[in-house]
């Protein structure tokens, strides 16, 4: 019994030491997952809320969907191609990912940008490319509403662009 119990505590302080870091004395709480998006008021709009907290944002895979659009994928990537512009003499190559939450209402908002080359290293593309991108996909006024127990939940989305001498090539998923 002992035992069990010495058990039982120990694995609750490896637990909970796991959550919290001390910094010149003040507690840093980690985020939930891996790449969880907090509120950034200097870069998300204050308009933008999740209807059941940011713990309880899901990833869209986890409500057996697949990628979720509200409109055809085709439709939503013909609206990107009319609106991109590639720049004149612009042979940049790579991925630029835009990822984002949806609230229960079907809006999105804290964008958040990754940029690689083809071998997923980390690279910056012009500021144009990146600004044409994340502006059409913060325009999409609606997204999908996803359900868990007929209950309208908040989830994570992307879009990973394909840029081929600077021209918008495919998009994903």
């Amino acid at each position: 019994m002992k035992k069990n119990l010495l058990v039982i505590l120990l694995l609750f302080f490896t637990f909970w030491s796991c959550q919290t870091d001390k910094n010149d004395g003040e507690t840093q709480q980690y985020l939930r997952w891996v790449g969880d998006i907090t509120y950034n008021e200097q870069t998300d709009t204050s308009d933008f809320r999740v209807c059941n907290g940011d713990d309880n944002v899901l990833q869209y895979f986890n409500l057996g969907e697949g990628p979720v659009y509200t409109d055809e994928k085709a439709t939503i990537l013909r609206t990107f191609k009319e609106q991109y512009k590639a720049l004149p003499n612009n042979k940049e190559n790579g991925l630029i990912r835009i990822r984002f939450i949806v609230n229960c209402k079907g809006k999105a908002g804290r964008f958040r940008v990754l940029q690689s080359d083809y071998q997923y290293q980390q690279k910056e593309f012009d500021s144009e490319i990146v600004s044409q991108l994340l502006n059409t996909t913060q325009a999409i006024e609606q997204w999908k509403i996803l359900y868990r127990n007929d209950i309208p939940v908040d989830y994570y989305m992307y879009l990973i662009f394909k840029i081929s001498d600077g021209q918008l090539t495919e998009m994903l998923p």
